[in-house]
C-alpha cells in the first residue's frame, strides 16, 4: 500500500508568498519559479512553487502560492494564498541601523482572533514568517507583511474555527510546516505511535485537533498528557485499551463529540453525520416538549441547536442545556467504555468535557469532572 503523500501548511504558504514579494523588490528577478523556505519545525528545507509575482510600486509587490496539504481531506486545498510585502528603508528602531522590522497583518481571509482583537496567525506562522524574510533582508530595513486569503472567509463558513474564538476567516495555525494526511489511513499508524510512547502516563486526555490542545493547555491540562486523534477517535480509543491506558478524558468542541453519544466513531462528515438527530434524540430522553424538539431537530447546525436550548431557559427559566447535554456526555462516557471494552476487552475510564463555539465549557460529564482534576 502507497503511503499517503504528505504537505505543507497554510503558513508555510504565506511564507512562500512573502519571501517570493520580498526577493522580487530586492533582486529585480526576471522569473522566480519557487523559493526555499525554512520550516525550522522540523528541521528541514521546502522547495514551494510561485505562481505570481507583481511590483505594485518602487516598494511593493505581491506574491501569490497555492496550498497543497498533502493527501488530505483539506478544504484549503489548491486555495490561493497571497502575501504583499511593502518596504522602507528607515531604521529600524533604537536597536540601529543594522536592525530589520517586520510587522506582520492578517488581510482579507485571515480570521481574527476575537478574545485578542488580533489577526489569527499563530507562534509557529509569526516565527517561520520572521525567519525566512530575515534571510532576504537588508541592514536598517522596515517592512509590512500582509497575508491574504482571497476564499479564506468563505471557507472558513465550512471550519469550526468559531467555535474557537476565530471569525471572518482561516487561522494561520499550527506547530510544524509539515500537513500530515491525519484523515488518511496511514497517519493513524503515527497517532498509535504517540500513543504507545505516552501510555505510561496512564490518564491522558484526547483532542481531535490543534484548536482543541491549545485550548486544553490554556485551561491548565498537562501538555505531555495531550494527544491528537484527528477524526480517527475509535481506532485512538481501542489502542488505549490495547496499552492498558487507565483514564482517557476526551476534550472536544460538543459538534464533533457528540457523535460518539449515537456511536459514530470516525467523525469526519464524509464517514457520517447524525449531529442534529442525536441532539433531538436526547431532547426527547429528557422530556423536552414535541414543538421545541422540532425545532431543534430543524437547526441547522448543533451549534444553532445549543443556541436554541439556551434561548428557552432564559425565556422559562428552565435547564433543557444541562439536562440535555448532561445526557449526552454521559452516553458519550458509557459508549466510550462499551466501544473500548468490545474490542480490546480491557476496561478504562472515559470522561468528556465539551465546550461551544464560544470556547465556553457546555458541560463536563461525571467523571469528566474528576479526570480533569488528574490531567491538570
Amino acid at each position: 500500500m502507497n503511503l499517503p503523500r504528505s504537505g505543507y501548511t497554510l503558513p508555510v504558504f504565506a511564507c512562500a508568498s512573502a519571501v517570493a514579494a520580498l526577493r522580487w523588490l530586492q533582486d529585480d528577478l526576471a522569473a522566480l519559479p519557487s523559493v526555499s523556505i525554512d520550516l525550522i519545525e522540523p528541521a528541514e528545507t521546502a522547495e514551494i512553487a510561485i505562481e505570481q509575482v507583481a511590483r505594485l510600486s518602487p516598494t511593493s509587490a505581491l506574491a501569490i502560492t497555492r496550498s497543497d496539504p498533502g493527501d488530505n481531506l483539506d478544504l484549503t486545498r489548491h486555495t490561493p494564498v497571497w502575501a504583499v510585502v511593502e518596504l522602507s528603508t528607515e531604521a529600524a528602531g533604537e536597536t540601529g541601523q543594522e536592525a530589520v522590522a517586520i510587522e506582520l497583518q492578517g488581510g482579507e481571509g485571515v480570521g481574527r482572533i476575537l478574545t485578542a482583537d488580533q489577526p489569527a496567525i499563530y507562534t509557529y506562522a509569526r516565527r517561520l514568517l520572521e525567519t525566512n524574510l530575515r534571510q532576504w533582508s537588508r541592514p536598517g530595513q522596515t517592512m509590512r507583511v500582509t497575508v491574504i486569503l482571497p476564499e479564506g472567509r468563505l471557507l472558513a463558513e465550512r471550519t469550526s474555527n468559531a467555535a474557537f474564538g476565530v471569525v471572518e476567516g482561516l487561522s494561520l495555525l499550527g506547530t510544524s510546516g509539515i500537513a500530515q494526511p491525519l484523515s488518511a489511513p496511514g497517519q493513524l499508524e503515527a497517532f498509535r505511535r504517540a500513543l504507545q510512547q505516552q501510555a505510561s502516563l496512564e490518564n491522558l486526555v484526547f483532542c481531535i485537533g490543534e484548536n482543541g490542545l491549545d485550548l486544553a493547555q490554556s485551561l491548565g491540562i498537562k501538555p505531555e498528557r495531550l494527544l491528537k486523534t484527528a477524526n480517527w477517535l475509535g481506532s485512538m480509543l481501542v489502542e488505549a485499551g490495547v496499552q492498558k491506558v487507565q483514564s482517557i478524558l476526551l476534550f472536544g468542541y460538543h459538534g464533533k463529540l457528540i457523535k460518539l453519544a449515537g456511536g459514530i466513531f470516525h467523525t469526519h462528515h464524509h464517514v457520517a453525520d447524525a449531529r442534529q438527530e442525536i441532539l433531538a434524540a436526547h431532547c426527547v430522553k429528557v422530556g423536552l416538549p414535541t414543538a421545541e424538539i422540532q425545532q431543534v431537530l430543524a437547526s441547522s447546525t448543533t451549534e444553532a441547536g445549543l443556541k436554541y436550548l439556551r434561548e428557552l431557559d432564559a425565556t422559562s427559566r428552565t435547564t433543557w442545556v444541562e439536562q440535555v447535554y448532561g445526557s449526552i456526555a454521559d452516553q458519550i462516557d458509557q459508549r466510550a467504555e462499551a466501544y473500548i471494552y468490545t474490542h480490546s476487552e480491557q476496561h478504562v475510564q472515559v470522561g468528556s468535557i465539551l465546550f461551544d463555539r464560544d470556547r465556553q465549557i457546555i458541560v463536563q460529564s461525571r467523571k469528566g469532572d474528576s479526570l480533569l482534576s488528574q490531567v491538570c
